[in-house]
């Protein structure tokens, strides 16, 4: 073979190469409208995979009704208390506006108490910055608490005119999740055959991939739930307007490491402290310090482990980078990126000291 036959391989193999970029750039342009819808039955489809796995056995290898009932548990336990939660909170929020709106819900005496009760020396720093005047506190913050809560409740004017967009995200998730769940082995194998990279770091790189996916799913959402719904019953209990708006706040703020729900129930706590409800402020402060807290602290080591292995600093940069990037979907999108970087320099790491250790002398025996 000359020179120009090589050459003209090499323009061949290149172009083929351009092609398949722009063919899978393309492929991704298309697949854009329903990313979510995509990302959220891969996801489905990886922490629900052994479970259908044990289905699979349990009924004789019939794949078929076994990825069907796994469905059906995805359905009843995930996507409908999801969809009824969120209806709950769109009209909790539209109850709770509509008090802010005709003044039921005032802030003026919240911020009088709390200012008698500080001590003199920041009565004086509070004056000297000019936010004492509580009349102009409130029309701030009121604007502020009901701006936000009108684009909560204004949210079910966008459902209603989404329905249909929702419908058929949900109905390709599924769809999506059933083949994934019941072609997942086979699908992998022609995945991994078609990765252009080594076996060893292919194989690393989707181990993390999967890895990231359920550890976050299982640990950070399971978390976030818990510490949700015991929040929403404490303060339920406690006669605090809007439990449910909370109880989901603690739950979100819950996703976001170093954070938590302490942004959520230590003001509120402070709330009923200066404005005379002192036992429920002690109840609430004490609950979330060695109720909710401890859910953090004693169940997500359990569910997590060490899966992820990045520092928490990396973990919480990579959740809020997300989801400002990403929306809801960041907080999976965020971690496992930040996952797969680590993972990829570590290999790259692992491969220098190999080649380093493979490349150094034998040592020279005295003789």
């Amino acid at each position: 073979m000359n020179k120009r036959d090589i050459w003209g391989l090499r323009v061949e193999d290149g172009g083929f190469l351009v092609l398949v970029v722009l063919v899978t750039l393309g492929f991704a342009w298309l697949m854009l409208p329903f990313f979510g819808a995509i990302l959220w039955g891969v996801v489905a489809a990886i922490v629900f995979a052994p479970l259908n796995r044990r289905l699979t056995v349990a009924l004789g290898g019939r794949r078929n009704l076994a990825t069907t009932l796994t469905l059906l548990i995805i359905l009843s336990l995930v996507i409908v208390p999801a969809i009824l939660l969120g209806i709950s909170l769109v009209q909790e929020a539209a109850a709770i506006y509509a008090q802010v709106q005709t003044g039921k819900i005032d802030f003026v005496p919240v911020f009088t108490a709390f200012y008698r009760a500080l001590p003199r020396w920041a009565q004086t720093m509070l004056n000297s910055s000019g936010l004492t005047d509580f009349d102009n506190d409130r029309r701030l913050l009121g604007s502020s608490v009901a701006s936000w809560l009108q684009g909560i409740a204004s949210q079910a004017l966008v459902f209603g005119q989404g329905a249909l967009r929702f419908v058929a995200s949900l109905g390709m998730m599924l769809y999506l999740s059933y083949f994934l769940l019941r072609d997942g082995s086979t699908l992998g194998r022609q995945i991994k055959a078609a990765v252009p990279l080594r076996p060893s770091m292919r194989d690393a790189l989707i181990e993390h991939f999967i890895v990231v996916v359920r550890a976050t799913m299982k640990g950070t959402v399971v978390v976030a739930v818990l510490q949700g719904l015991v929040g929403g019953i404490i303060f339920w209990a406690l006669g605090v307007e809007g439990a449910l708006l909370w109880g989901l706040l603690m739950g979100f703020f819950s996703l976001v490491p170093a954070v938590g729900t302490g942004i959520v129930w230590v003001p509120v706590a402070i709330y009923l402290l200066v404005s005379g409800q002192v036992w429920q402020g002690l109840v609430l402060a004490g609950c979330g310090f060695f109720v909710i807290g401890l859910i953090d602290n004693l169940l997500r080591p359990i569910l997590v482990g060490k899966d992820t292995r990045m520092p928490d600093f990396v973990v919480l940069i990579a959740t809020v980078a997300g989801l400002e990037l990403f929306g809801l979907n960041g907080f999976i999108i965020g971690p496992m990126i930040a996952a797969l970087f680590i993972a990829v320099w570590k290999i790259i790491a692992d491969a220098r000291v190999a080649g380093a250790v493979a490349d150094a002398p034998a040592a020279t025996l005295p003789g």
